[in-house]
């Protein structure tokens, strides 16, 4: 890929002061019905922990109600005991039974790549309209192996895919990809007609337009197993809160490595930092940037 140059792009950055749609109080009369339901598909046999990292997350950022539906024949948990306020399903239940019911959709997180997972993302892309929906992980890998494009669809579409992914939606390398990470990014959304949030250090946040924001927070704890799937559950809950699509996604991305940040601080990271440890510090910034007035 070539490089860009600074006169063909106009870069901006991802600051809090300019989340107000995020980082905001809540009316006293509000209620869950205010802030989302979410729907999180995926955790196929053996990567159910994607998923429950993900829904764990939207809930304790703040979604009014958070549905998990397991890419498999039947839920292999009945209840989560460390999140019970989780309801779940299987996809295909929840695609029968609550599609009209839910306002945002992520998809992908531990889903699988074979015949149950390829025709539930199917379904749903075909089923959802108008909504917005997050394309991760195994979802991103199905369409660039089917070559499926959805560029006439009514939802609007988030992908969030790390350098490795991305280079098999742009049929590249991963060092391509790296090379010049913001013409990689508007060259997704461009033929995905999607946001693009390439996650790794400066994660590129691309408009359908080809907009560009930089998100600068953040640091190397980022780099371990499940904390994609955080910031897919942060993303998809900012997106079932505020209707700027723009705020919700940038500022997911900022708080996910807020989060980082605070947990280093605390001298828990960034060596041996967890995913699941994420949730908690970014629910502490969130409220402490939403009531600081």
């Amino acid at each position: 890929m070539s490089n860009i140059s600074s006169k063909e792009i106009i870069i901006k950055y991802v600051e809090p002061k300019n989340l107000q749609n995020i980082f905001k109080k809540r009316e006293k009369n509000s209620h869950k019905g205010d802030f989302g339901t979410i729907s999180i598909i995926g955790g196929n046999r053996g990567m159910e922990g994607s998923v429950l990292l993900a829904a764990r997350t939207a809930i304790k950022i703040g979604s009014g109600k958070v549905l998990i539906g397991f890419t498999q024949k039947n839920i292999p948990i009945t209840v989560d005991l460390i999140q019970p306020e989780l309801m779940l399903q299987t996809a295909n239940q929840i695609l029968k039974k609550f599609l009209i019911k839910i306002d945002t959709w992520i998809i992908g997180c531990g889903m699988g790549q074979n015949n149950i997972s390829n025709n539930i993302l199917h379904k749903a892309l075909s089923y959802i309209e108008n909504k917005n929906i997050v394309l991760d992980a195994d979802a991103l890998n199905i369409i660039s192996e089917q070559n499926t494009i959805y560029k006439n669809s009514s939802n609007t579409i988030i992908m969030t895919p790390h350098p490795s992914e991305a280079a098999r939606l742009l049929k590249c390398t991963t060092k391509e990809i790296q090379s010049n990470r913001i013409k990689s990014a508007k060259k997704i959304s461009k033929i995905y007609n999607s946001w693009t949030v390439l996650k790794g250090f400066e994660t590129i946040i691309s408009s359908p337009n080809g907009d560009i924001l930089i998100n600068t927070s953040g640091n190397p704890g980022l780099a371990s197993s499940g904390t994609g799937d955080v910031l897919a559950g942060m993303i998809g809950s900012f997106l079932g809160q505020s209707n700027d699509i723009q705020q919700a996604i940038s500022g997911a991305v900022w708080l996910h490595g807020k989060a980082a940040e605070h947990l280093a601080s605390i001298h828990k990271g960034p060596i041996g930092m967890t995913a699941s440890e994420l949730a908690e510090a970014a629910r502490e910034i969130l409220n402490q940037h939403s009531y600081q007035n």
